[in-house]
Order: structure tokens, then sequence, then C-alpha cells
């Protein structure tokens, strides 16, 4: 299964799920593909739209998943990557009314620079990266929060 997650911003974000469904129709995605589509609406009968899931229904989903594709939120792309699933991201932009401004194109380039997820620039490109996803091994995700933590304490003591 597919797991599609576009998050909880309240602009749409159809692109991404225009491009799904062509590749349904043309046979290149064979398998259930699951979206938790938040705010944006979407007709088609090819894809379970649900769009709001508890934590533990997202949980869940995203342990039954074979591959994640993300919209650029860190929220969606570390989860994935935590439970060591391939995780194909693709950034919401200001410019298709998707977004406020561009900060999720950066997210996305930092986590696929990092090996951590495959990175797209816009979903024309879900094809290759659903092949790369195959076989992709994700480079684990080590949280800096301790690091921060210690540069806080650090800070603080000095003052």
């Amino acid at each position: 299964m597919i797991f599609i997650v576009l998050g909880t911003h309240e602009l749409p974000f159809k692109r991404l799920l225009q491009e799904t469904e062509k590749l349904i129709e043309d046979g290149t995605i064979t398998e259930d593909v699951t979206v938790q589509s938040g705010h944006t609406t979407y007709e088609t009968e090819r894809m379970t739209l649900v769009p709001f899931l508890s934590f533990e229904e997202m949980d869940k989903t995203f342990d039954a998943a074979r591959v994640i594709v993300a919209h650029g939120g860190t929220g969606s792309i570390i989860t994935g990557v935590k439970k060591d699933k391939p995780v194909i991201a693709v950034p919401r932009l200001a410019e298709h009314g998707e977004h406020n401004d561009d900060h999720q194109t950066e997210i996305v380039e930092q986590f696929d620079s990092a090996g951590h997820i495959i990175g797209i620039e816009r979903p024309a490109e879900l094809t290759d990266a659903l092949h790369k996803a195959a076989d992709f091994e994700p480079v684990p995700f080590v949280s800096g929060k301790e690091q921060i933590i210690g540069m806080l304490e650090d800070f603080i003591d000095r003052v």
C-alpha cells in the first residue's frame, strides 16, 4: 500500500493527487493508495481519501505502508523516516496556491541531501521516485534534540 500524507495545512495540494491518479490509470501504480487528505478535497474512486486520522490510525497506516509519499512537512517526513520506510517527499508550492511560501522546498532538499528520503521537486517526478523507492535504504534519522538542549543549557549557564 502507498500512503500519501498531505498534512493539515488549510490550502489544497491537488497536484499530487492528480498525478497519482494518472499513474493508477496508466497501470504504473497497481497497489492500494490511501490518502490522508487534510483540507484537500478531491473526488476519486481510485484512492481511499481520509481527511484526518487519529494518532493511532496514522501510526498504523504508516506501519502498513510499503512507501510513504508526503508533502514537504517535517512531521510527515520524520514519521516515515523514523519507521524506516522509503519516503518520497514533494513540496507544496506558493505559486500553485498550496502554501504561503516555499519553505517546504528547503525541507525536502535538506532531508534528501542527507539521504533520509527521495526528494522530488514536482509531482510529475513521482514515477521515477516510486521506482527508486523499491530498493531505497534511507540513512537513519538521528534527532539533534539533545545537542540543541545542550547548547541552550550552556547558554543559560553562561547568562
